[in-house]
């Protein structure tokens, strides 16, 4: 089986339990030697609390954890080895991250002074600890969510683009930040509102069927439905450079049609 090891103290904790770094490491590579198992490398922390964590971004903060998760991410490791689980965490909240972490690559932790640990392992607190993952879980979806629709709303107020696909008589291309416009659509959508202007009383039918008969064509290359040309109309203000996003509306930065 293919493990890797993990090891840290904390300024108090060196103290405290006499947890050097070197002992800890010697333990692993006994420990490991004596279950014949094949220790890959011993990730480490010096210096860094067991609870130190980034709270807004909710990572736990410590380079040589990082280092041993990504490494789960690349490589196939059956077990984590720690001296005990203190050195992994200390706090209920750095416990749940960690063991997901853990579970997402399939790796397990083997604690020398814990024998009989497994974060597969039912216990009472298994309820508790699963409720609160699938909990952080929606905060972030939550979290990102909010991200996301509060940096639309600050692009939007600006003008600019706030995603989506791109309306018609525009383009967008990966990597532009801005709308262009796409000027064979852009007549298209001169001339019906040209149609609309000059005839107030045509229903969306006729009006489709006069972009037909003129010969032009959606992005797709098909005929004109009444739904598209509805949709169209429906963005007029948009065509006139007013850039719309839910109750914010600005001066767009995208180029008028009409």
């Amino acid at each position: 089986m293919n493990v890797v090891g993990y090891i840290r103290v904390s300024t108090q904790g060196q103290v405290r339990d006499g947890y050097s770094l070197k002992y800890q490491e010697d333990e692993i590579k006994a420990y490991c030697k004596e279950q014949g198992l094949n220790l890959i490398h011993i990730f480490r922390d010096e210096g860094i609390s067991g609870a130190k964590l980034n709270e807004e971004a909710l990572e736990i903060d410590r380079v040589g954890l990082q280092e041993m998760l990504a490494h789960l991410s690349s490589v196939q490791i059956d077990y984590v080895v720690v001296l005990n689980t203190s050195r992994l965490w200390r706090s209920d909240i750095v416990k749940v991250l960690i063991q997901r972490e853990l579970k997402k690559y399939g790796c397990d932790i083997k604690s020398i002074e814990q024998p009989f640990y497994s974060i597969h392992k039912k216990d009472p607190n298994d309820f508790w600890v699963n409720g609160l993952m699938e909990l952080l879980d929606q905060y972030q979806r939550l979290e990102i969510a909010l991200k996301l629709t509060k940096g639309r709303n600050k692009k939007a107020k600006e003008g600019g683009d706030a995603g989506g696909r791109a309306t018609f008589g525009y383009t967008k291309q990966k990597g532009e930040k801005e709308l262009k416009i796409h000027y064979g659509h852009a007549e298209v959508v001169r001339r019906l509102f040209q149609l609309k202007q000059k005839n107030k009383k045509w229903s969306l039918s006729k009006l489709a069927d006069a972009l037909n008969e003129e010969g032009y064509q959606t992005t797709q290359g098909k005929a004109f439905t009444k739904v598209q040309v509805k949709r169209i109309l429906d963005r007029e203000s948009f065509y006139q450079g007013i850039y719309t996003y839910g109750q914010i509306q600005a001066n767009g930065k995208h180029e008028a049609i009409i």
